[in-house]
């Protein structure tokens, strides 16, 4: 199944979506946002309503972050060995992490399916990074890395836009992983059972219809379960959190010459199994 959440009138709503459009959920489960349907254990729920009519054509929400306000946001930085080589050969680290190397970012640095990136007018090195997320299903501490795939919900594309020169400032990368707006996450979750191997997914990345990055999950450094084991041992898993696995090859700041995204570009993230994420750039 798959699930949206966007914005009716000023009120944050859910709804699974079908082939025919955009099911309500709020209303129908009594439940009012997905964080909440997934701490209370009701996606299962949606099931009988598969056949419903659509309340809204799919094209005409306006989505919001599949999750617009996770309690915890974990992202992973240098999880695919190619990734690591190019940004080692810019001069920027020198040896693969040992431990995942982890980061965090605030929610409103991220915005929904359709909706515009926001180019800060502080920086013109505005990056792509196509990513495979993964929602938390359940509250855990010191999960294990056998038990990991228990605590998750299922998966979105996360599109974890960069700026480069404030990320370089220091060694210390959050700056420039939360400017507000210039990440995405969407177009929705696709729950577990619909994606039997999240580690073996094609992650393609598109900038005006030129494919940047082509990779795959396999690839990962950090497989889903690790990245799991180690934040949980931070801080309790909440129903709702966000896990960005880290992006493949071919970002724009390793290009010669680099490749920054810059106002009106398309760019759209494609995962096997999971959907398309698409974002114009609009200049702040």
């Amino acid at each position: 199944m798959r699930f949206c959440s966007f914005d009716a009138n000023g009120k944050e709503r859910f709804g699974l979506v079908t082939d025919a459009g955009v099911v309500d959920l709020t209303q129908r489960l009594g439940v009012a946002t997905l964080r909440e349907a997934i701490a209370d254990n009701r996606l299962n729920d949606a099931k009988s309503f598969a056949d419903a009519k659509a309340d809204y054509a799919l094209n005409a929400v306006k989505h919001l972050p599949v999750i617009p306000n996770p309690m915890h946001l974990w992202c992973l930085a240098l999880n695919y060995v190619e990734h690591h080589a190019e940004v080692e050969s810019a001069g920027r680290v020198q040896e693969l992490p040992k431990k995942p190397a982890l980061f965090a970012r605030v929610a409103d640095s991220m915005t929904g399916h359709g909706q515009p990136l926001i180019a800060p007018k502080a920086s013109e090195q505005f990056d792509y990074e196509g990513e495979l997320a993964v929602i938390i299903g359940k509250a855990g501490r010191h999960v294990s890395e056998a038990d990991a795939m228990d605590y998750v919900a299922g998966y979105a594309v996360f599109n974890d836009g960069s700026i480069r020169d404030w990320q370089f400032h220091t060694k210390q990368i959050t700056p420039g992983k939360n400017f507000h707006a210039t990440a995405a996450l969407g177009p929705w979750m696709v729950t577990k059972d619909d994606v039997p191997d999240p580690n073996d997914l094609k992650i393609k990345t598109t900038l005006n219809g030129n494919v940047v990055q082509d990779g795959t999950s396999r690839d990962m450094l950090f497989k889903i379960p690790a990245f799991i084991a180690y934040v949980s041992t931070i801080a309790p898993l909440v129903p709702g959190d966000v896990l960005a696995t880290g992006t493949p090859s071919g970002v724009g700041f390793s290009r010669k010459p680099p490749l920054w995204m810059k106002d009106g570009d398309l760019c759209e993230i494609e995962i096997e199994k999971i959907g398309k994420l698409s974002n114009r750039v609009r200049a702040e």
